[in-house]
């Protein structure tokens, strides 16, 4: 299903020529520019005529008609290309408008997507309505296209059918296939996503993997099934690997994993001092993350550890270009790119002033310009508030499981013996273990166990963020976990906190019940309230968001709750299934 076949018809090309010719006026004009030139790997000064989203010449002319151009001077700036993020996570309690909208104050004027909540959540006629929508912000926003669910779900062989994959794969706006999280049951034979890979890779189309602590005989395997490129290197030395398989190697710094410091003086230790087959992340980071900027302090990191300015700036922009075949569109200030620019105060300082996105600013002078483009209606799109008809009950609160998870860290679960009572209404809070509980968003079904390592002194707490969109339950208290639930429920989903019968905390997240419609600065304020809450509260990992997000998450070892039942990793068995209610 193609939305749009061309970026430009043939009138705007036509268009564009005539302002060459002086028919027509360029819309902007950027004089004495001194700008990043990735082709000479040097700094160039020209002037660069912008006709709507696209820059039509970059040189020394002038043009001849100027009627209709709004004219800067760039002398005193330096100019680079928009900064593209090649790994984002759109749905981390923000949504894909309000990332891309603040990743623009930041010069990150281009997003390549997850699409795992689109096809989670919406079918998939709602879902590529979505994706139109998305191309008339002023960021560029492409997407991938997911071939699992990276957990155990219910009608999993529905939601990621051959007809509904291939029609993803197919989407102009789609630039790769994966991420690969369920690589093991490729390892082990899976052909039909093996075609899956053959197809993206027939349209021309790169395969993202997803590797923690592959060896160097599966990576090369994993190569020869069609992987491009991978974004778990840990360690200096996984670098290299990667590198040495072929791979694209994608530097991480993330909310939790913040690696790349380290890779940069490891990667040095080894000799490695080539940077054309690498390109950053921050690999969809909780919004307070991105309180220090996006790629841009990506960029800065690279420049304090020692990487020569212009391959720090290249893998922001054109590395990334390259890897995904848009580097005609994307990735450099050249004729016939989208005229994403991003205008420094210096070489060294990758934080813009002044940034243009498909030809307007978003950013002038430090200062954020309003869109002007219509908001989103979020109802519209297919994106409700969650509408919760049935209740929570004590029924529901029963525990006799003879085993819970503990969180060994921010992400990795292993199973424990309960040797606590539970069959009483409060837990003590002089451990660290409270009820946890996995519903189905519908109220079908649940399952109860005992967490352990997320606090120990946490009443009430309910969340309608998680892998899948089902709620999560979890509270040394029965009564504040049903209260938590209602205000949940009020809010048409969220997370919310109860304490001795009061609501102490909230994010009201009203779209689908994973995003907020509120901008992400708002969000940071919220979750940095609810985090610093959570750590008074006995949480003493590095990031609680994705905690809630992990807990359904099958590619990571080594115990899971999901839509099917307790689930263990290792040996991809159901332990416990899932109770009907």
């Amino acid at each position: 299903m193609l939305e749009q076949r061309y970026r430009w018809k043939n009138k705007h090309l036509r268009d564009h020529v005539s302002v060459l010719d002086g028919k027509l006026s360029p819309t902007l004009l950027l004089k004495n520019a001194r700008y990043l030139n990735q082709a000479f790997r040097e700094w160039k000064y020209g002037n660069i005529w912008i006709y709507n989203d696209r820059i039509v010449y970059v040189g020394e002319k002038l043009p001849e008609n100027i009627d209709q151009c709004e004219i800067v001077d760039c002398d005193g700036l330096v100019l680079v290309p928009g900064y593209i993020e090649p790994h984002a996570h759109p749905f981390q309690l923000y949504n894909p408008h309000t990332l891309a909208s603040y990743a623009s104050q930041f010069g990150t004027t281009t997003l390549i997507n997850d699409n795992l909540m689109l096809a989670l959540q919406l079918d998939k006629k709602k879902a590529f309505s979505f994706l139109k929508e998305m191309r008339n912000i002023p960021s560029s926003m492409y997407w991938w296209c997911r071939f699992d669910a990276q957990t155990e779900i219910h009608n999993e062989e529905i939601i990621f059918s051959h007809g509904n994959v291939k029609s993803w794969l197919e989407h102009d706006a789609v630039l790769q296939g994966g991420e690969l999280t369920g690589w093991p049951k490729l390892l082990d034979g899976d052909d039909l996503m093996l075609h899956w890979i053959q197809e993206a890779k027939r349209m021309r189309k790169k395969i993202e993997g997803h590797f923690p602590g592959a060896s160097e005989k599966t990576l090369a395997k994993l190569m020869l099934l069609g992987a491009d490129c991978d974004h778990e290197a840990m360690t200096g030395k996984d670098v290299y690997n990667r590198l040495m398989q072929g791979y694209t190697v994608s530097l991480r710094y993330s909310s939790i994993r913040p690696d790349l410091p380290i890779l940069l003086e490891e990667m040095h230790q080894l000799g490695i001092n080539h940077y054309d087959q690498m390109i950053f992340t921050t690999d969809g980071s909780s919004p307070s993350f991105y309180e220090q900027g996006m790629i841009d302090h990506m960029i800065r990191i690279a420049i304090d550890k020692g990487v020569p300015i212009m391959d720090a700036y290249n893998m922001g922009t054109i590395n990334i270009a390259r890897h995904y075949n848009i580097e005609y569109l994307h990735g450099n200030i050249a004729t016939g790119r989208i005229a994403n620019i991003n205008f420094l105060t210096d070489e060294t300082n990758p934080t813009p002033v002044s940034v243009l996105a498909k030809g307007k600013w978003v950013k002038r002078d430090g200062k954020p310009i309003a869109e002007d483009s219509q908001p989103i209606s979020w109802k519209d799109e297919g994106f409700e508030p969650l509408q919760i008809n049935w209740e929570l009950d004590q029924d529901d609160l029963q525990y006799s499981m003879p085993f819970g998870i503990k969180m060994e860290n921010t992400v990795i679960m292993k199973p424990y013996s309960i040797s606590i009572d539970v069959s009483v209404d409060q837990l003590s809070t002089s451990h660290d273990e409270c009820f946890f509980m996995l519903v189905d968003r519908h109220g079908k079904w649940r399952i109860n166990t005992l967490l352990k390592g997320f606090a120990s002194d946490l009443n009430g707490f309910a969340s309608s963020f998680s892998n899948t969109g089902d709620f999560i339950l979890i509270g040394k208290n029965k009564c504040d976990m049903i209260n938590a639930f209602h205000r949940m429920k009020e809010m048409g989903g969220g997370i919310a906190v109860s304490e001795n019968g009061s609501i102490v905390q909230e994010i009201p997240l009203n779209i689908l019940g994973v995003m907020s419609d509120e901008k992400v600065e708002s969000i940071i304020k919220k979750e940095n309230e609810l985090r610093h809450y959570l750590r008074e509260k006995g949480y003493k990992h590095a990031d609680p968001i994705y905690s809630l997000l992990f807990f359904s998450s099958t590619h990571l070892p080594y115990i899971r709750v999901t839509q099917q039942g307790m689930y263990d990793v290792m040996n991809k068995t159901v332990l416990f299934p899932t109770i009907m209610r």
